[in-house]
């Protein structure tokens, strides 16, 4: 069950620091999993795939700061998070609780390595990413630049129950019947666009771990792929440590390199993914 919170900027608690936004709306997915949006600085400037370091004040009267991917665009005039819930988490046992017209502590400096620039030229652009790790790629699958670099995109997302994925499914149904894009892109544009959910847990249509749907050859052949070359297909990773390591393990195998903003190659990994300790 989702519920979205309006807006109601007579809630506005101010925070008396340079780097505080308003937030405009929040969503909570499950009980584990909410997104929200926050008025972004006429200053800033970001890259699709970027995070920026977020929080709240702490009991200490310290900022309390953490890395969240930006999940909009680098057109959109707001700034979209997409969170896990940490009962005992330092920030997001406070910042789950956050409601419209309340303020974050937003640093405007943005930095990462899940950006286009980060990778080769090639046909097919793969996006593997476990829980909220989706949110870069939110970013992403809503910029023009990405269907106008490559031929296809594949958006693999992984959770342990139906109703994690759903953050996922209704940005892909949303982006694939976006006007605007449809505009930009032309006729067909949708068709680039492919979504390949996953549970681990819970009964679904489709299950299994990304890495064993890719070693297995499953996820090949639901989707009518050959598989993954280094010639054609690019690789951006976010999720935990542990499936980073074991992505890069299987990228490799396909005969893909690791690459980054100074160094593009055929693959790219987040590594200041906010875990579950935050």
């Amino acid at each position: 069950m989702t519920e979205q919170t309006p807006v109601n900027e007579a809630a506005a608690k101010p925070i008396t620091l340079p780097d505080a936004q308003t937030v405009t709306s929040v969503k909570h997915w499950t009980d584990r999993l909410f997104s929200f949006r926050v008025t972004r600085p006429q200053s800033l400037r970001f890259r699709s795939g970027e995070f920026v370091m977020i929080g709240l004040m702490g009991d200490n009267g310290k900022p309390l700061l953490r890395a969240y991917s930006i999940a909009s665009p680098a057109w959109d005039d707001e700034l979209e998070f997409y969170s896990i819930k940490v009962p005992d988490g330092p920030l997001t046992s406070k910042l789950q609780h956050i409601e419209v017209g309340e303020q974050i502590i937003l640093r405007p400096k943005p930095v990462g390595t899940l950006v286009l620039d980060a990778l080769l030229p090639g046909k097919r652009l793969w996006f593997f990413a476990t829980g909220t790790g989706i949110a870069p790629f939110a970013s992403l699958m809503r910029d023009p630049d990405t269907y106008e670099r490559y031929e296809q995109v594949i958006m693999m997302h992984t959770c342990r129950d139906v109703a994690e994925l759903e953050y996922g499914r209704q940005l892909v149904e949303d982006i694939r019947q976006d006007e605007m894009l449809a505009e930009l892109m032309g006729d067909g544009f949708a068709d680039k666009l492919l979504y390949y959910p996953t549970t681990t847990r819970e009964e679904s249509p489709q299950m299994g771990r990304i890495t064993d749907n890719l070693t297995s050859g499953k996820a090949f052949a639901d989707l009518g792929i050959d598989g993954i070359n280094p010639e054609d297909d690019r690789g951006m990773v976010c999720g935990s440590l542990a499936f980073n390591t074991d992505m890069k393990t299987v990228l490799e195998g396909f005969g893909l390199e690791e690459g980054a903003n100074s160094d593009p190659k055929q693959y790219v990994v987040e590594k200041a993914f906010v875990g579950d300790g935050i």
